[in-house]
């Protein structure tokens, strides 16, 4: 009985047009599930975001860095014997990005959630392993500067971090033959490098859920990268 029934389904599929043919048995996914599986993706990246800097110990990329020639400024400032001074700043700013972050999860949920749904069905095949990410970032990050820049800016005061920070300004801007002052207020360039870690995180999961299975832990990403996998390859081999 099972193979009588086989046989007419594969007599279907060789008559009717092969795309429509994977449309009538569902495995084209939809505009809605393209745009639902993206969205799937980057917020599992932006998961992974938020743990690291809830422990930024463990991962240097969430650590405060200096602005500019960050080495060197570094590195004249320790050579001068600012070793505690330095430790104690960076240790607060780097805390103050991880209390911002934190406070401002809603915010990057909120910018996948406005993601359009037919924008992200423009970017799921394609050989940009960054596509969505790069949209992500290009859509949202000027909206998510804007309503960043209050919440580090607390965070920084909270932590006291901006007086120990002008105290260092002041030292090292004194310092003779300095082409490039440290600016004083570093709101922006913290809100800016919060903001860039947090899309790095998530444009390096969604280059490992396109090309590895096992990280696509929803159905709707298995479903809807499994066929931006296939089409990328029916691609190369007209090309």
């Amino acid at each position: 009985m099972r193979k009588l029934l086989i046989i007419p389904l594969l007599s279907l599929l060789l008559i009717l047009p092969g795309c429509n043919t994977l449309k009538n048995l569902g495995l084209v996914p939809t505009e809605l599930e393209m745009a639902l599986g993206l969205k799937d993706a980057l917020s599992q990246g932006l998961f992974k975001g938020f743990n690291a800097f809830a422990d930024p110990n463990g991962n240097p990329l969430v650590r405060f860095a200096f602005p500019g020639e960050a080495e060197k400024i570094e590195k004249t400032l320790r050579d001068l014997g600012f070793d505690k001074v330095i430790n104690q700043v960076t240790g607060k700013f780097t805390k103050a990005m991880s209390s911002a972050v934190g406070v401002a999860k809603p915010l990057f949920f909120s910018a996948v959630k406005n993601m359009s749904i037919k924008d992200a069905a423009k970017i799921l095949v394609t050989d940009n392993t960054h596509a969505a990410t790069d949209y992500f970032k290009a859509e949202m990050k000027p909206g998510l500067m804007t309503a960043f820049r209050p919440i580090v800016d607390s965070a920084i005061k909270t932590e006291g971090a901006d007086k120990e920070w002008s105290g260092i300004t002041n030292i090292y801007n004194n310092i003779p033959f300095i082409k490039q002052p440290l600016e004083s207020n570093l709101t922006d360039f913290i809100s800016a490098r919060a903001i860039d870690v947090m899309f790095l995180m998530v444009a390096n999961e969604e280059e490992q859920i396109r090309t590895k299975y096992e990280l696509r832990k929803t159905d709707i990403m298995k479903k809807v990268f499994s066929y931006a996998e296939q089409e990328l390859k029916k691609r190369m081999q007209r090309n």
